[in-house]
């Protein structure tokens, strides 16, 4: 076979491999490749294809998506939502506009979704799909959290958006789902379940929301041409838009600069930015390829790799008795910190890198956040699955889950569970006991002073034992035993989380309490069909509680347990509603309070609504830095929307 013959079989390798690649993601909400192969397979396609001339039917440089295969139903866009053409270079980004104006923003990474007004109400709601049919999902739009039902326009009004789920709501999701292979991947993958559900009322308690991009029709409005101008009507709307910027080739870099420092604690997901040519109309004249629009170019960022040597493989055991792989390499700086560690997910993606011990690995972080190795540059392939728990020395099983291989430990007496089990049992939303590490409750449980929930209340037994083990004192032991007694008058929703039942979280142990008037006689004695038909609980949930406390060993657990605690019923919120009607952006540090996300929450309790972008409906813009040059701060000055720091926001109060 000649070099001809052979570039061919690897176009069409590349073509079957990419396509299987965008199917898991796109329709099954699966990633079986990290986004860094996905792009080098990508660009070796490309440029296989430019050399030779071949470009097959189905190349995913010519095709959009793929057929949807949901049960929601199906309508055709008025106009095909193609894909950007990218690049991962800032020259090229910025020669993009040679001497015109752009718009760079983020590229959210969710779904995309078009919502249509009409009358001023919401009355549709399709998904991308695969970019010429998209599925009806309307009701399940007018529960994001941050989509208006109707708006001050009564013209017809489309426009697109992506629909995304908040790093902070993925993990605060993950965290109430106690079953470690139930919890979800990535905040993208969830967002795609959500948006797509049957019920909305899933969709509701998803947190999703969503963010302006583009807007394509507004009937009898005059923006005069300007992108910019669409963006500032549709925050008059109501809308929350991406974060953007006016820019010229010039400004590309340094703007470019500002969204590549911030990403690194963005809440929202983003896998790069978008720039298009602020006069619509022009870009718009400029038609598109077979598949690239002309008008617009994303920008993707351009991984920071490093070369370094493994040096081993960790196998790290989970309360569940999962065991993951965890490697070990040594330290490489990458994107500004130094990184020596990278989780390798599972059994499948070892054996997919063929890892072996003292192999030259690239390693980048993923998002420029999540440490990942992008490939395996020696493959040794000497690494070993372990038959037996790092931890208890029991034998281990590897299963196939979600067509990956997993590995568990199959000894129900591991101590690794067991280690796993008592620190969440003593995390902060459960019993809140300050001060027991899981190291430290590891000692404990080696040394045969724990051996289920009630022992952490009665170690004044151990008190010499503690005091004058290795590491301890009169001090740590003191300390410990005011954390204990304090933890005794927790609440009843944190003691239900603290037990660690399967699917029930702090939400869930929160609604249960509740149900049962935080009586728990009741709640030791749960009726199936009765809790699955409250609210936010459903069979799943209802299930796992009852097999728990009907299990004849958690029972005894349990009920020896409350001889210790003096549960207490928490307090009503009694707040009065005094920001009611009131809306806030907030911007910029905070100081009296945690974080924006306890500000927000303080205002929320009180009847106000926070949002991300300052419009005329805006009441206050809350700003330590009253007069600092921010856009939001310009943008308010520019509307006379007042702007105050906390100290004012508090006397407002």
């Amino acid at each position: 076979m000649d070099i001809t013959e052979n570039k061919k079989e690897r176009i069409k390798e590349l073509v079957t491999t990419l396509n299987e690649a965008s199917k898991a993601y796109y329709q099954e909400s699966k990633e079986i490749m990290s986004n860094y192969t996905y792009d080098a397979l990508y660009d070796e396609l490309v440029a296989l294809e430019k050399e030779t001339g071949i470009i097959l039917s189905n190349s995913p440089t010519v095709k959009v998506g793929y057929e949807i295969i949901s049960q929601l139903p199906k309508e055709t866009h008025e106009k095909p939502m193609l894909s950007l053409d990218k690049t991962k270079s800032v020259d090229e980004l910025a020669a993009f506009l040679k001497d015109k104006e752009g718009v760079l923003s983020w590229k959210l990474d969710g779904l995309t979704v078009v919502l249509t007004y009409e009358n001023g109400a919401l009355t549709k709601a399709v998904t991308r799909g695969n970019g010429r049919v998209g599925e009806i999902i309307t009701p399940n739009a007018k529960v994001f959290k941050n989509v208006p039902l109707s708006v001050p326009f009564k013209g017809k009004l489309v426009i697109r958006g992506e629909a995304i789920i908040k790093y902070s709501d993925f993990e605060r999701i993950n965290n109430e789902i106690e079953d470690v292979e139930s919890k979800y991947k990535n905040p993208r993958n969830l967002c795609s379940g959500s948006v797509r559900q049957l019920n909305s009322e899933v969709t509701a308690k998803r947190s999703v929301n969503f963010f302006a991009f583009s807007l394509v029709l507004c009937e009898g409005k005059d923006f005069n041409a300007s992108v910019c101008n669409q963006f500032d009507f549709l925050e008059e709307l109501g809308f929350d838009v991406v974060e953007h910027f006016s820019v010229t080739k010039d400004t590309v870099p340094k703007t470019v600069e500002y969204f590549a420092n911030k990403i690194e604690t963005y809440d929202l997901p983003s896998d790069g930015l978008v720039l298009v040519f602020n006069d619509y109309i022009y870009g718009e004249s400029l038609g598109s390829t077979a598949k690239f629009p002309r008008s617009g170019l994303a920008f993707k960022w351009k991984d920071e790799t490093a070369e370094t040597r493994l040096v081993k493989i960790e196998w790290s055991a989970s309360r569940t008795g999962l065991i993951n792989p965890v490697a070990v390499f040594e330290p490489v700086e990458l994107e500004g910190t130094t990184v020596s560690r990278a989780s390798v997910h599972n059994v499948s993606v070892l054996e997919s890198l063929k890892l072996g011990y003292g192999d030259t690995i690239s390693v980048y972080k993923a998002n420029m956040i999540i440490p990942q190795i992008a490939v395996n540059l020696t493959q040794s392939k000497t690494v070993e699955v372990p038959s037996v728990c790092p931890v208890c020395g029991g034998e281990t099983k590897i299963v196939k889950e979600n067509e990956s291989k997993v590995l568990y430990c199959t000894n129900p007496l591991c101590q690794a569970k067991n280690i796993k089990k008592f620190a969440h049992f003593v995390s902060r939303d459960a019993m809140n006991i300050e001060g027991l590490s899981e190291e430290t409750l590891e000692k404990f449980v080696d040394s045969g002073y724990v051996h289920e929930y009630a022992d952490i209340y009665k170690l004044d037994r151990f008190k010499d034992e503690i005091v004058t083990a290795k590491g301890f004192g009169e001090k740590s032991y003191v300390n410990y035993i005011a954390a204990i007694n304090k933890s005794r008058n927790a609440s009843v929703p944190a003691f239900i989380n603290a037990l660690g039942i399967a699917n029930v979280g702090v939400v869930a142990a929160k609604i249960i309490a509740k149900y049962y008037d935080y009586d728990t006689e009741k709640l030791v004695n749960p009726n199936r069909e009765e809790l699955s038909l409250i609210d936010g609980i459903g069979p799943v949930i209802a299930s796992s509680y009852e097999e728990y406390m009907t299990d004849f060993k958690n029972r005894e657990e349990i009920l020896n347990l409350l001889k210790e605690l003096n549960l207490t019923k928490p307090e009503e919120s009694n707040e009065l509603q005094s920001l009611a009607g009131m809306i806030f952006v907030i911007t910029g540090d905070v100081y009296k309070f945690a974080n924006r996300n306890e500000l927000k929450k303080f205002i929320e309790d009180r009847g106000g609504k926070v949002v991300a972008s300052v419009s005329s409906k805006t009441t206050y813009l809350i700003n330590n830095d009253v007069n600092s040059s921010s856009n939001k701060n310009k943008k308010a000055k520019e509307l006379g929307i007042k702007i105050i720091d906390e100290d004012t926001f508090l006397t407002l109060v």
